[in-house]
């Protein structure tokens, strides 16, 4: 009798992808596993050396999907649907791989207490077994390949974000990843619906996907509406193109009480502050049309109260700048020092 496991990876951490993993291990014409398998446990109780290898076993050896759901989607969406969503999307690589090899299975054994495929024809398979991830092999397998791809994702991040630890903590809200939040602001990647960070941004979920996200009918296309994401999608390409023209990233949504920075570079001596702003098109004038004098008042508050923080930057000079994101592709219009 085959089983699909299924298993997520990522709940708790206050940035990075949730991952649900899904596998088929292979069974012989008695049903019995291969010895190999024995090995297989919940991912936390193994080393990392452990998981690794094990992980290219299973790749190797077995039918495995991944299901990943982003920060943003899971800020828009909430845990519980998000949950879902990634289950949906790890069963559906599974059963195409499947059907490409010629495998199958008749049971499906998800860790924890919530059938996630609920109100899909697959319902009925369903088994939810708490602590499936030591119990069931093919449960052990999901929770190691989500573990381990998740892992790799956040060292990435690590490279991309660098300052925030994300290779060491993977999103945790461990003490140096606060300190990390609270120097260097919030990052793209951070949950903006998970505390501490939810008080820091002011985040308020917009009511669910009905309000903002449109579905196309399939279970993994949304088009997100929420101009908070817009306005960090902006951001990111913005700061893309300072770092490829030299500028070095020190700051990410630097925030008070009182005022914020989208994002602080350094380049040779000056130190830009730059104010990113995003319009769905230019028939108004652009994003820039909107920083008028009091926004600059603003803008110049916001350089003082970062100076106080990080005095190691005092002996830079400190320049206003601007940039503008425009349209579905969020195409950088311009950036200038003011």
């Amino acid at each position: 009798m085959a089983i699909l496991g299924i298993d997520e990876v990522g709940r708790g951490p206050l940035a990075g992808p949730l991952v649900v993993g899904a596998v088929i291990l292979p069974r012989d014409n008695d049903g019995e596993l291969p010895e190999w398998t024995a090995e297989l446990r919940d991912s936390k109780k193994l080393s990392s050396k452990k998981r690794e290898a094990l992980d290219e076993i299973i790749r190797e050896k077995a039918v495995f999907g991944l299901g990943w759901v982003k920060c943003d989607e899971l800020d828009e969406f909430g845990m519980t649907e998000s949950l879902r969503l990634a289950t949906r999307r790890a069963v559906e690589e599974v059963q195409k791989k499947a059907k490409e090899c010629g495998a199958g299975f008749s049971q499906i054994i998800i860790d924890g207490k919530i059938n996630f495929l609920s109100g899909t024809k697959l319902e009925r398979f369903v088994s939810t077994v708490v602590k499936a991830d030591d119990l069931v092999k093919e449960v052990s397998a999901a929770s190691i390949v989500a573990k381990v791809a998740r892992d790799h994702y956040m060292v990435e991040l690590g490279t991309k974000y660098s300052g925030y630890g994300f290779e060491k903590h993977v999103g945790y809200g461990t003490a140096a990843h606060m300190a990390a939040i609270r120097e260097l602001g919030v990052c793209p990647e951070h949950r903006k619906s998970f505390e501490p960070i939810k008080s820091m941004v002011g985040f308020k979920r917009g009511g669910g996907a009905g309000d903002n996200a449109a579905s196309d009918g399939n279970t993994d296309v949304c088009v997100v509406k929420n101009t908070t994401l817009a306005g960090n999608r902006g951001e990111e390409v913005v700061a893309d193109f300072l770092k490829k023209n030299g500028h070095e990233i020190v700051a990410r949504n630097f925030k008070t009480k009182m005022c914020e920075i989208d994002i602080v570079s350094v380049l040779d001596d000056k130190l830009y502050f730059t104010e990113v702003k995003y319009r769905k098109n230019n028939s108004h004038g652009g994003g820039l049309a909107a920083i008028d004098n009091k926004k600059l008042e603003k803008m110049q508050f916001a350089v003082d109260v970062f100076l106080k923080a990080r005095p190691e930057f005092y002996n830079r000079e400190p320049l206003l700048a601007a940039a503008s994101v425009s349209g579905p592709e969020f195409a950088l219009d311009e950036w200038f020092s003011i």
